[in-house]
């Protein structure tokens, strides 16, 4: 019994220094499909969020079948009525310009990579709003993208 105890308290330990205390908000929307079609939207409901005013990133988990180095995405932020806010084209590079390896973190053939909005959100917003903007209609390579906001 002892045992048992020392490990279940082992492992609670374990599991909550692993948890990030600086963190208030973080989602990932899949790509349901093989690509990612330029008419798709990724919608992030943040109307429940009371604190929006940390360091905002965007994350991108992508595969080495993507077929260029940097991915653009129109970000838009709206309001509870749809009013636009935002609306900004960002660019994130997802292989390194140099040696072309892909940037971030991952294992296999998937990584994923953070980078900075380039705007702070609103407290008024209560949306943001992913578009693919490049040239093609549909990218292949992109399994999710996501938002993260920090204390």
């Amino acid at each position: 019994m002892n045992k048992l105890t020392t490990w279940i308290g082992l492992v609670v330990l374990i599991v909550a220094s692993s948890c990030s205390g600086d963190r208030v908000f973080e989602e990932f929307h899949s790509i349901n499909t093989s690509s990612w079609n330029d008419r798709d939207s990724i919608v992030f409901d943040l109307s429940d969020l009371k604190e929006k005013s940390g360091k905002n990133l965007i994350g991108v988990r992508f595969t080495e079948d993507f077929p260029f180095s940097n991915l653009y995405i129109r970000v838009i932020g709206q309001d509870s009525s749809g009013i636009e806010l935002d609306n900004k084209l960002i660019n994130i590079p997802l292989f390194d310009s140099k040696t072309g390896k892909p940037k971030g973190n991952g294992f296999g053939n998937t990584f994923t990579f953070y980078d900075t909005l380039p705007f702070q959100i609103s407290e008024s917003t209560s949306r943001l709003i992913y578009l693919q903007y490049m040239r093609q209609e549909n990218i292949a390579g992109i399994e999710a993208v996501g938002l993260k906001i920090l204390k």
